[in-house]
């Protein structure tokens, strides 16, 4: 609703009231040209005049005059078209921190009824559009033109904007500020929803839901994963350098199958190491096997079948060791958990029913599975020649009682990126083609029958104006030394080039 005030002098008075929100397209009476041709229309408006459909441009003074054949009278009257105030300007981030910004604007028109009131906006790659802050001073009034915004999340790309508001409305926004980034910090969002279980023998399995970017506070971000069996006072600290890890599997020989352990997970980034989540009670791994069958259908011999039992035995048969496991209904399908890596077992099923049990079904047989290789590949080897990297490590060698690697997984993402991207090979060599705009950070792993081994530790690669810019030939070797394996980088493709 928009007022329009009349301040009238004289007779003849002209006083209205009008919404800018009529659809219908307004008249405009206020011309004195205008009016003197339409001598009836107001004998008819009785001295009232409706402008429809008006606009801030209509303030002004508008003069009426009535003539007979002998005089002539007249009247003015100003018109102040009063609306929300026009877009603040001049936007401008004068400091940002981890968590704060201080802004300054001017203010725009105020069209003709004071600024009351200030508010700031941001908007953010992960908001869903603008979205209100908190400030200091808390409320703005219109005298303010300076503000601290609080409550930032850090290393996040933010714009900002003002909006004025006043007695009529709020008005338009200002244009956007100039994007900037917050400063690091520690994370301090600690992972939810800790669990786990399952896994083969001698393993923990550790998940929990990921970190969203917005929240991981800076570059180098990973999780801590803290374990220890319920009851020992000593924690094992891991960590997982991954920014999309949701998984960990702890491996050890000594642990017993169904154990429990104590877990928290953590995270930490370049800055440091932040929360860790509340304790989680999770069970250690066994192997296990799927044992299926066709089912019997009823007949009038037989009678209704109630279910059927599974026995399942290792090669060195002892009747006391024999293993039962009954299902009932129609089921044909059962895991048989608690076996041990690496161990023939024979299985066979067998009918029951109120009578007792039936024969048993010939049996079958299976070995379980040996656990993925726990040696990470080493002796990464890489060389960056313009989009083009070429990797080439050493191959993994497994122990007795571990499954043999069948392939490499390589795992590699832009450093500011969360999104990881998997690239599977039989070889011990791969080449990545990817526009080396941002450091890349890359990772190996072993692939096995029995599951994903142990990765390498991360290798940052540099991205190529890096490269550029510190002098160093783009075909000459780099060396980096890691902190649990040393690790030579070189390429054989310089050889190639001889």
């Amino acid at each position: 609703m928009i007022l329009v005030y009349l301040l009238i002098s004289e007779l003849p008075h002209i006083l209205y009231l009008s919404s800018c929100k009529k659809k219908k397209e307004g008249v405009l009476l206020g011309m004195i040209m205008f009016l003197s041709l339409l001598p009836f229309y107001l004998q008819e408006s009785v001295g009232d005049l409706m402008i429809r459909n008006i606009q801030l441009n209509h303030s002004g003074k508008y003069l009426c005059t009535v003539k007979t054949t002998l005089e002539s009278l007249s009247a003015i009257a100003e018109i102040i078209v009063r609306g929300p105030p026009g877009p603040p300007e001049d936007v401008e981030v004068e400091h940002i921190s981890s968590t704060t910004s201080q802004l300054s604007w001017r203010p725009g028109s105020d069209n003709n009824s004071p600024i009351q009131i200030f508010s700031i906006q941001a908007r953010t790659p992960f908001s869903v559009g603008w979205q209100a802050v908190s400030t200091v001073p808390e409320i703005l009034n219109g005298k303010t033109y300076n503000a601290t915004v609080v409550g930032l999340s850090p290393w996040v790309e933010y714009e900002f904007r003002v909006v004025a508001g006043n007695s009529i409305g709020i008005g338009e926004p200002s244009k956007p500020s100039e994007l900037l980034r917050t400063k690091a910090s520690v994370p301090v969002v600690a992972p939810t929803n800790i669990n786990g279980g399952g896994g083969s023998r001698s393993e923990l399995v550790i998940t929990w839901e990921s970190i969203p970017e917005e929240l991981q506070n800076g570059e180098g971000f990973g999780y801590i994963i803290m374990l220890r069996p319920v009851g020992s006072t000593t924690w094992t600290k891991e960590r997982v350098l991954s920014v999309e890890s949701s998984r960990f599997v702890y491996r050890n020989e000594n642990i017993i199958p169904l154990s429990p352990f104590e877990v928290k997970v953590g995270v930490f980034n370049n800055e440091g190491e932040g929360s860790l989540s509340t304790v989680s009670i999770v069970y250690s791994g066994e192997d296990e096997m799927e044992v299926s069958w066709n089912a019997i259908a009823w007949n009038r011999n037989t009678g209704r079948v109630l279910g059927y039992e599974v026995l399942y035995w290792t090669d060195d048969f002892k009747e006391s060791m024999i293993g039962k496991i009954r299902v009932s209904g129609n089921v044909t399908t059962k895991n048989i958990t608690g076996l041990k890596a690496n161990t023939l077992y024979f299985a066979s099923v067998r009918a029951y029913n109120t009578a007792g049990t039936g024969p048993s079904s010939p049996p079958v047989n299976v070995t379980t599975k040996k656990s993925p290789p726990s040696q990470p590949p080493a002796n990464i080897a890489w060389k960056l020649t313009n989009s083009k990297l070429c990797l080439n490590w050493e191959h993994v060698k497994t122990m007795e009682n571990e499954s043999e690697v069948l392939g490499y997984k390589i795992l590699y993402r832009q450093n500011r990126q969360s999104k990881t991207h998997i690239l599977e090979t039989n070889n011990t060599s791969a080449e990545l083609l990817v526009p080396f705009e941002e450091d890349y950070l890359i990772e190996i792993r072993t692939v096995s029958d029995g599951g994903d081994g142990s990765s390498s530790e991360e290798i940052r690669i540099p991205k190529m104006s890096s490269l550029s810019s510190r002098g160093a030939p783009v075909l000459e070797a780099r060396v980096h030394f890691l902190s649990v394996v040393t690790i030579i980088l070189y390429c054989s493709a310089i050889q190639a080039l001889k």
